[in-house]
């Protein structure tokens, strides 16, 4: 399974590779600076996408100030890929504090973001445009006909969605088909083995309403790759993103440290490094129909493409799967199959039907 071995997205007949091409820190201004890479380095990182057979890119707006958008139009012109690629962007942050309709999710700001979008990108089209975040104001209507419009426009090919709650997505989804509005093909979360909380809602209903899955950080912003250590003072230490004066505010658990370590046993039993396995078992998760990976080179990203080489054995993936469990909460409690088993079945014997088994058909005329 490798960058060439292409899946549908969602309930579309949209081909994409199991890993996409995050491009966050292509560009050294704005918010992501601090680790942005200059664009002869994005160039390698871009180049060792393409030359795996990688079509699926990741960009935004709000990335290093739109000098992401700006790059990748760029190499993506100068490598003569565009039709083979597809190009995602997204849009929701605010690009002017002065301008309360610089931002959110109205019909407004997304033609306008993506207008700007397109002319830093260098196309006439994205094929697939996502609202970066739910902004709580704008209506789900007033979102689903503008994406809408923006299709039938043909400025875009495929509406999706980021980072929104689970309910505001089966809104979407349900609304679009009752109205027969372009449905959302794509859903963007956090989830990595660290990150497990969108398997309460989110995956099973985007596997029920057919978005696909997009996976950001499979490595927990680099925790998962086992260059952390905990420190009873810090809290964690190490040189990268999540130390620092930068660093992004997160309580790491004592489950979490101690995963680390069976993390760290999975991947010494198959040869292979830590970075490998998170990659491995968030592409290959139920539901998921991308994982979304970044690079600071393109050793690191050819090492992440390696993630693809070698399959999990349930073994392995068990381990993996208790050591990062999050328990249910709530109502949710009331949805595992223990509970279920012992209150809804209630002592009964529940078996497959025998084969050749058709239920009975009563005619009442």
């Amino acid at each position: 399974m490798g960058l060439d071995d292409y899946y549908l997205l969602g309930r579309s007949g949209l081909r994409v590779s199991r890993l996409a091409l995050g491009t966050m820190n292509f560009g050294q201004a704005g918010f992501h600076a601090p680790y942005g890479k200059s664009e002869d380095e994005a160039r390698a990182i871009f180049r060792a996408y393409v030359d795996a057979g990688g079509n699926f890119i990741d960009t935004a707006d709000f990335y290093t100030a739109g000098e992401s958008e700006r790059i990748l139009g760029r190499l993506i012109a100068e490598a003569g890929v565009r039709e083979r690629m597809v190009l995602t962007t997204k849009a929701t942050n605010s690009v002017d504090s002065g301008d309360p309709n610089a931002g959110g999710n109205s019909r407004k700001h997304l033609i306008r973001a993506l207008d700007e979008s397109l002319r830093r990108l260098g196309t006439d089209y994205v094929d697939l445009f996502l609202l970066h975040t739910w902004d709580r104001i704008t209506p789900i209507d007033e979102v689903l006909r503008t994406l809408d419009d923006l299709v039938r426009a043909g400025k875009i090919r495929y509406a999706g969605l980021s980072d929104v709650p689970a309910w505001y997505a089966a809104s979407a989804q349900t609304l679009a088909d009752a109205h027969s509005l372009t449905p959302m093909v794509s859903l963007q979360l956090p989830y990595s083995l660290a990150e497990r909380t969108i398997e309460t809602e989110h995956v099973p209903m985007a596997q029920q309403l057919g978005l696909g899955v997009t996976a950001w950080s499979p490595l927990a912003s680099g925790f998962l790759t086992g260059k952390y250590r905990r420190d009873d003072v810090q809290g964690v230490t190490g040189d990268g993103r999540l130390t620092g004066d930068a660093a992004p505010v997160r309580a790491w658990s004592d489950q979490h440290w101690d995963l680390l370590t069976t993390l760290q046993d999975v991947a010494d039993k198959l040869g292979v490094t830590m970075a490998q396995v998170a990659v491995n078992w968030a592409a290959t998760q139920p539901g998921v129909a991308s994982a979304i990976v970044g690079a600071s080179n393109p050793d690191q990203l050819r090492s992440s493409v390696e993630a693809l080489d070698f399959e999990l054995p349930a073994e392995l993936r068990t381990a993996l799967d208790e050591a990062s469990a999050v328990p249910p909460e709530s109502v949710y409690r009331m949805f595992t199959p223990e509970y279920q088993g012992w209150l809804v079945n209630a002592g009964a014997k529940v078996a497959d039907k025998p084969a050749g088994y058709r239920p009975q058909v009563l005619n009442w005329r």
